[in-house]
């Protein structure tokens, strides 16, 4: 979101922390798609999601849009004009592609968390308070957050937000839209390091350790009512050291009415299949998702 950080002796004083804290982490609160040409990929998550964004904004070097659902944002982020942090987005987008650059989670004490993470050595950013304006409409929004060193999370981008409100809803705009977010997928090499980064470090709950011949290793780690979902599938050369934010999987009430709406609007999506939980349907979405692996899920009412 467009932003303008306030400066550092406007932010709260922080207290010693205790032991018995735990994390405070609730939720995720956005993911972020670096993209090329912005208008092209709000006009590709519009199909996607048959949803309008609910937000657009701008900032020193970056233009953005987001997709809000019920249960996290989607963010999307282009650079724009010149600078350092456009010049950094690009050279991002160069090296590695449009995707999935940063994972954000909600959490309901951010001095809390800061602490957490210091303690951890996780060397967080100072926490920044940070306003944000709608260049449509002029709507303000304001948050707290602080980063944990990148160098420290595997070499996936991890921030960590406290709203202020609410941000509006996505509404929909066509039949069959997508309910909300059901998981995010993280690739890894070292498996162990990663539940260490995700469970103990992070505070999140592992839910599932399982080994498959076809899947490789799964990991569930619950974050409110999604789910972060680390695997490991051995590939020779891979990088040990740095995980990689992988692919999406979206939520929606009738598969078989999202597949044809989408079918409808030139998007290859494949035939509908069970999903690896009982009780889903799922298909693969393969165009119009600015490069990310995308899953589409439906579960059962009765499950």
């Amino acid at each position: 979101m467009s932003v303008k950080e306030r400066k550092p002796e406007e932010m709260p004083v922080v207290s010693p922390a205790t032991p018995a804290e735990r994390s405070s982490i609730t939720a995720i609160d956005h993911l972020v798609v670096l993209v090329s040409d912005l208008p092209a990929a709000v006009a590709a998550y519009r199909t996607l999601l048959a949803r309008a964004p609910a937000w657009h904004g701008r900032d020193d070097g970056s233009e953005n849009a987001l997709f809000t659902l019920g249960n996290m944002s989607l963010e999307l982020m282009a650079p724009a004009g010149t600078g350092g942090n456009a010049d950094r987005i690009r050279t991002v987008i160069n090296l590695q592609g449009e995707g999935l650059a940063s994972l954000c989670f909600r959490v309901s004490d951010i001095g809390r968390m800061h602490r957490r993470l210091d303690r951890l050595a996780m060397q967080p950013d100072p926490i920044a308070a940070v306003e944000g304006r709608d260049t449509s409409t002029g709507a303000t929004l304001s948050w707290k957050r602080t980063r944990a060193a990148t160098a420290l999370t595997r070499g996936v981008r991890l921030f960590f937000l406290e709203l202020d409100a609410e941000r509006p809803l996505s509404e929909p705009i066509g039949p069959a839209p997508v309910t909300g977010m059901d998981h995010v997928v993280v690739s890894t090499s070292d498996p162990e390091s990663a539940a260490a980064l995700y469970g103990a470090r992070l505070g999140l709950d592992m839910a599932l350790d399982r080994a498959h011949q076809e899947w490789g290793r799964l990991m569930f780690f619950r974050c409110g009512d999604l789910t972060v979902e680390v695997v490991h599938r051995p590939v020779a050369g891979s990088d040990a050291d740095h995980d990689k934010l992988w692919g999406i999987s979206w939520r929606v009430d009738d598969i078989d009415a999202t597949r044809a709406r989408l079918i409808e609007a030139g998007i290859t999506v494949t035939e509908p299949r069970n999903g690896r939980k009982p009780g889903t349907r799922v298909v693969t979405v393969r165009s119009g998702t600015c490069r990310i692996p995308t899953l589409l899920v439906q579960t059962s009412p009765t499950t």
